[in-house]
C-alpha cells in the first residue's frame, strides 16, 4: 500500500499505512490535517531560530542607514538626491522582486532559495561596504534588495509549510516579533556602529558607515551554516511557472509610484517624475486585468485575484498598509530630526529608541496569550495605545524642543512601542491563518511585498512632507506635523481593525 503522513494540528507528524486508516485513527482525524506524499518537513527550533535570523537581516537594513546618511553624505559627497536613491534604491528592488522570490521557492524549493538569497545578502553587504563612490553604493544596494527579496519569502512559507497548530501560532507570533524589532534595531545598531566606527584602523573616517553594512557578512556566513543543518526542504506539489507578464507589470507599477516618491523633492519635481506618477494607475490596472484573465484560464498568476478572497487576508493586508506607512515614516523623520534638529550624535539617536523597541518586545510576548482570550479586538487595543504614544510624543515634543533628551522621548516612544508590539505579530498571524500550505510562497511574497512597499511609501510621503515643511517652520513645528499624520493612520488603522474576524486561529 501507498504510505501517507499527515501533519495534525498539534504540528506532530502521523504516519499511516493507507488513506483509509486515517479516517479510523484519532490522531489523524484532527481538524486542518495537511496530507503529504512524502514526510511532512518539520521546522524545529534551531530551524526556526535561523528563518527569523534570514526575516530580521533584510528589514534592519531597511533602517540601519537612516542614521549613517549624513556621515556617507560626508564621505562620499553624495549629495541629497544620491542619498535617497541608497534608501530607495534598496525598498524598490526589494519590494518589486518579494513576489517572484516566493514564486521562485515554490518551484525550485524553499530551502534553497534561502540559502542562495544568504549567499548573495552576505556578498552584496560587502560590496556595499567597499564601495568607492556613491553610485557604486546605489548600486550595490539594489542588488542587496534583490538578495533580500530572495531569502525573504522563504521565510514565511518555510513557516507555513513545517509548522501546523500551536507550533505554527507561536512561529507566527516570533515572526512579528522580529519583523517589528528588527525595523527599530536597525535604527539602534545603525548609531552604535557609526558611533563606535570598529573598523577604523582600516577605513579612517568612513569607518562608521561601511560598518552598518559590512557587519551583515559575520551574519550572513552563520545564517548558512546554521541553515543548511536545520531548515527543512520544502516546495509545492504543483509548482506554477513564473508570471513573466505579471511580474514586469507589478515592477511597472511599484516603480512608477515609489521612485517618483522618493526622488522627486530631492530632484525638485523635474517632469519625468510627473509622468511617472501618470503613469501608476495605468499600469497597476493594467497588471490586476492580466493577473485577473490569468486566473480565470486556469493557470496561476503571480499575485492571484483569488487569494484576495479569503476574508482573512484582504482585511488584514488593509491594515498593513497604513500601519506601514506611518511606522516607515516616523522612522524616517525621527533620526533626521534628532540629528539635525537636536543635534544627538548617531549613537544617541539610534539609542533614543531603545524603548520603543523593548515595549515592542515585550508586547509581542505577551500578545499570544492575549489573542486567545480577546481575538483581534487585541490589534484594536494596540492601535488605541499607539494612539497615545504618538500623541504624547507630539506634546512632548511641543513643550519641550529643543531641550529634549533620552528621558523626555522615553514615555512616548515607549507607549507607542507598546501599541505596536500588540498589532503587527496578530496582523501577520490573520493575513495568512487561511492561505493554503500550497500557496505558501505566494501569500507570503504578497504579504511582505505589501508591507516593504507601504514602508518605502511612508519613507517618501512622510519623510517628503517634513523635509519640505522644515524650512518654512522649522523643525520642531514639522516633526509635529508629521506625528499628526501618523495620528491619522493609527486613527485609520484602529477603525479597519474592528472589521477583522474575531477569532484568531
Amino acid at each position: 500500500m501507498k504510505r501517507l503522513w499527515y501533519q495534525a494540528e498539534d504540528g506532530s507528524i502521523v504516519d499511516v499505512v493507507s488513506e483509509s486508516s486515517v479516517l479510523t485513527n484519532p490522531s489523524a482525524t484532527r481538524p486542518r490535517v495537511t496530507r503529504y506524499d512524502h514526510p511532512a518537513p518539520v521546522l524545529g527550533g534551531l530551524g526556526l531560530f535561523t528563518v527569523l535570523l534570514g526575516a530580521a537581516l533584510p528589514l534592519i537594513d531597511f533602517f540601519i542607514v537612516n542614521v549613517a546618511l549624513p556621515t556617507i553624505d560626508h564621505d562620499l559627497a553624495a549629495g541629497p538626491a544620491l542619498l535617497e536613491l541608497v534608501v530607495a534604491g534598496y525598498g524598490l528592488s526589494y519590494a518589486v522582486l518579494l513576489v517572484l522570490g516566493g514564486r521562485l521557492g515554490d518551484m525550485a524549493g524553499r530551502r534553497r532559495l534561502f540559502l542562495i538569497g544568504m549567499a548573495a545578502f552576505g556578498l552584496t553587504s560587502l560590496a556595499c561596504g567597499l564601495a568607492p563612490d556613491a553610485w557604486t553604493l546605489v548600486g550595490a544596494r539594489v542588488a542587496q534588495g534583490a538578495a533580500a527579496a530572495l531569502m525573504l519569502p522563504q521565510v514565511l512559507a518555510t513557516i507555513q509549510s513545517a509548522t501546523a497548530g500551536h507550533r505554527r501560532a507561536r512561529a507566527m507570533s516570533l515572526y512579528g516579533a522580529t519583523a517589528g524589532l528588527s525595523m527599530v534595531a536597525g535604527q539602534i545598531l545603525g548609531g552604535v556602529l557609526v558611533s563606535a566606527a570598529p573598523l577604523s584602523s582600516v577605513f579612517g573616517e568612513s569607518a562608521g558607515w561601511r560598518s552598518v553594512f559590512l557587519v551583515n557578512v559575520p551574519v550572513a556566513l552563520v545564517g548558512l551554516i546554521l541553515a543548511v543543518r536545520s531548515v527543512p526542504e520544502s516546495r509545492s506539489d504543483r509548482p506554477a511557472p513564473v508570471d513573466v507578464p505579471g511580474t514586469l507589470l507589478l515592477a511597472v507599477s511599484l516603480v512608477t509610484l515609489l521612485a517618483p516618491l522618493t526622488e522627486g523633492r530631492a530632484a525638485g519635481w523635474p517632469l519625468w517624475t510627473w509622468v511617472s506618477l501618470a503613469l501608476f494607475p495605468f499600469a497597476a490596472v493594467a497588471f490586476y486585468r492580466v493577473e485577473r484573465r490569468a486566473d480565470a484560464q486556469g493557470r496561476t498568476p503571480l499575485v492571484p485575484p483569488s487569494l484576495l478572497r479569503l476574508v482573512s487576508l484582504r482585511r488584514g493586508l488593509t491594515l498593513v498598509v497604513p500601519f506601514s506607512i506611518g511606522f516607515g515614516g516616523f522612522m524616517f523623520v525621527i533620526a533626521v530630526a534628532l540629528q539635525q534638529g537636536l543635534e544627538m550624535g548617531p549613537a544617541a539617536a539610534g539609542l533614543s529608541l531603545a524603548p520603543m523597541a523593548a515595549a515592542f518586545f515585550l508586547a509581542s510576548l505577551a500578545g499570544p496569550r492575549l489573542v486567545r482570550r480577546f481575538g483581534s479586538r487585541v490589534v484594536t487595543a494596540g492601535g488605541l495605545i499607539q494612539g497615545v504614544g504618538v500623541t504624547v510624543l507630539a506634546l512632548t515634543v511641543w513643550r519641550g524642543w529643543p531641550d529634549l533628551g533620552l528621558l523626555g522621548l522615553l514615555p512616548g516612544v515607549a507607549i507607542a512601542g507598546l501599541g505596536q508590539g500588540l498589532q503587527l505579530p496578530v496582523l501577520f498571524r490573520i493575513v495568512l491563518s487561511d492561505v493554503p500550505a500550497e500557496r505558501a510562497g505566494v501569500g507570503g511574497g504578497v504579504m511582505t511585498t505589501t508591507q516593504q512597499a507601504a514602508l518605502a511609501l511612508g519613507v517618501a510621503t512622510l519623510g517628503t512632507l517634513f523635509l519640505a515643511l522644515v524650512p518654512g517652520q522649522g523643525m520642531r513645528d514639522a516633526l509635529i506635523v508629521t506625528l499628526l499624520v501618523q495620528l491619522a493612520a493609527v486613527v485609520l488603522t484602529t477603525l479597519l481593525s474592528l472589521r477583522l474576524p474575531r477569532t484568531v486561529r
